[in-house]
């Protein structure tokens, strides 16, 4: 009987995950795990017990009942619960990094990003005997923190003991995916806004946006997704200066779009040649047949959030993104150093045997038996170089 909690495991197995690297720089406990062969051999064994238990092995319902009052199985259930954790977050689709750079952040305090600019420009020429000609620098300053993000989830000691488990087995998906989808909506709201691309990151003032105003060579405002508006968009990007006036270079990019214009870009991008109109000649226009160069040229995100976070023309924007690693990003995402995957806890019980000793976190608080998990994941990000997007309401106005 196949079941997600195990295929999550697998899969991790599968993507060479090692627990060297599901645990790095987690502190002393992840280090001692490392080394630890005993631990290792504890671990193999809760796992093959927990996975005959979701296949629906009777006996081994009983024998995992036995073992949660063992004072080593909690700590190996939970990193079970862990290692799903991950393996859920991992496979959970993303676009992100596709247009943001991925940032490290210290700890919950603002920190600030600086670009230099000045000194670029061509070197001018220098006559016999004439001193060299000054120039300065110039500095741009952008600020963002990380900040907490998480929930709780509690259950009953009952269902724990239930022989289908599947509130516990049920947990490190929902909190992956949770996590996925955290990122993804944050970093979409960084670039979009109720009615499109954000109003104060893509004006005219900037030149990031499709309108004639912009660049003499934009045929229209805020044209749909098509060859034409793809032209415009590149039309922008390759006009684009630096401080002194010099050209940016841009090659890689990435269109971003909703699920409503997936067909039409897939379209675009995967036509073997494309029909390029040109300007009159001999009195009428002309078209000419190319190689569809889009392919070589740009990559394709298909973003779910665009039409939750704008819910006007949220099916109609497109973007297109320089790669964020490659010069000035466009965004910054930044996770707390140390703490970059999402996180999961067990609460301590309030409770206490009258013998004395140590109480199992799987049976409960004191008041009600209640068992609760927590999920915590650490994440900001902000807006940067104005200059490396392009975008479209696609509404032709």
């Amino acid at each position: 009987m196949a079941l997600e909690f195990l295929d999550l495991i697998e899969t991790v197995r599968a993507n060479d995950v090692s627990e060297t690297r599901l645990y790095r720089g987690e502190g002393i406990r992840a280090r001692r795990k490392q080394v630890d062969t005993r631990y290792h051999e504890k671990f193999d064994e809760a796992l093959a017990l927990y996975s005959r238990v979701l296949a629906g092995d009777r006996w081994a319902a009983l024998t995992f009942q036995e073992a949660l009052t063992t004072s080593d199985f909690p700590l190996l259930f939970g990193d079970i619960l862990d290692r799903a954790l991950l393996g859920a977050y991992q496979e959970a689709p993303y676009t992100w990094n596709m247009i943001a750079k991925a940032g490290s952040v210290a700890d919950f305090r603002q920190v600030k990003r600086f670009a230099i600019d000045g000194s670029e420009a061509v070197l001018p020429e220098v006559l016999q005997q004439a001193p060299y000609p000054g120039s300065s620098l110039s500095e741009t300053r952008y600020l963002y923190s990380v900040s907490k993000h998480g929930r709780r989830i509690p259950f009953s000691w009952e269902t724990m003991l239930n022989d289908d488990l599947d509130a516990l087995k049920d947990i490190p998906n929902r909190y992956g995916k949770a996590a996925r989808r955290s990122e993804e909506k944050f970093v979409t709201q960084l670039f979009a806004g109720a009615t499109g691309p954000d109003a104060t990151f893509f004006t005219v003032a900037h030149g990031n946006v499709i309108s004639p105003s912009v660049n003499s060579g934009v045929s229209d405002t805020n044209t749909a997704l098509s060859i034409a508006g793809l032209q415009d968009a590149f039309i922008i990007l390759a006009s684009q200066v630096d401080t002194e006036g010099e050209p940016i270079a841009i090659d890689g990019v990435t269109l971003v779009v909703p699920p409503a214009l997936e067909v039409t870009a897939q379209n675009l991008l995967n036509a073997t040649e494309i029909l390029v109109g040109t300007f009159p000649t001999t009195g009428s226009n002309q078209q000419i047949r190319a190689v569809n160069w889009l392919a070589k040229r740009v990559k394709l995100a298909v973003n779910y959030y665009l039409p939750i976070v704008s819910p006007t023309n949220g099916n109609t924007s497109w973007y297109l993104f320089a790669d964020p690693n490659a010069g000035r990003p466009a965004l910054e995402f930044g996770k707390l150093r140390g703490h970059e995957n999402p996180e999961i806890f067990i609460k301590t019980p309030n409770a206490q045997r009258v013998g004395g000793g140590m109480i199992n976190p799987l049976d409960g608080d004191f008041d009600t038996d209640s068992i609760e998990y927590k999920v915590r994941h650490c994440f900001g990000g902000t807006t940067m170089e104005v200059r490396m997007a392009v975008a479209s309401n696609g509404t032709g106005n």
